[in-house]
């Protein structure tokens, strides 16, 4: 059993987010905490001018909402969305707030994901805690 768990969560049509959560909730030892975490990607500056104003603020107060409900009847559960680049921040957050298992739900694999590699794989190569994938 894992004591600090953290699920990545994006909200995509092929994650399955509540499903993580069960896998999560399922392996916490008892006392063990949870952590959803949430990570939106930077914009580059010329393409967030023709957004319209105040978008990613509503964007993040939903993506917020999103996972205040992923955790609401869950014990010993927190939230967090943080800004930046979604592998590199999650393996970051793991490492620096002393996760000892990632639970990630990850799609079917593409020919462009063997290229370029996905999220999920890229925190399998390089977590240095237990990593399970969700497909």
């Amino acid at each position: 059993m894992y004591k600090n768990i953290l699920v990545p969560v994006s909200f995509e049509a092929d994650r399955n987010a509540q499903g993580a959560m069960e896998i999560a909730k399922t392996l916490r030892a008892d006392g063990g905490a949870i952590t959803c975490l949430h990570v939106i990607e930077q914009l580059p500056q010329y393409a967030t001018q023709y957004l319209p104003a105040g978008h990613l603020e509503k964007a993040k107060a939903e993506v917020v909402e999103n996972l205040k409900s992923l955790v609401a009847d869950v014990d010993n559960a927190t939230a967090h969305v943080v800004d930046g680049h979604a592998s590199r921040t999650i393996l970051k957050y793991a490492e620096n707030n002393g996760v000892d298992l990632i639970i990630i739900a990850s799609h079917q694999p593409e020919m462009q994901d063997y290229l370029l590699g996905s999220t999920a794989a890229k925190v399998v190569r390089h977590a240095k805690c237990a990593v399970h994938v969700l497909r």
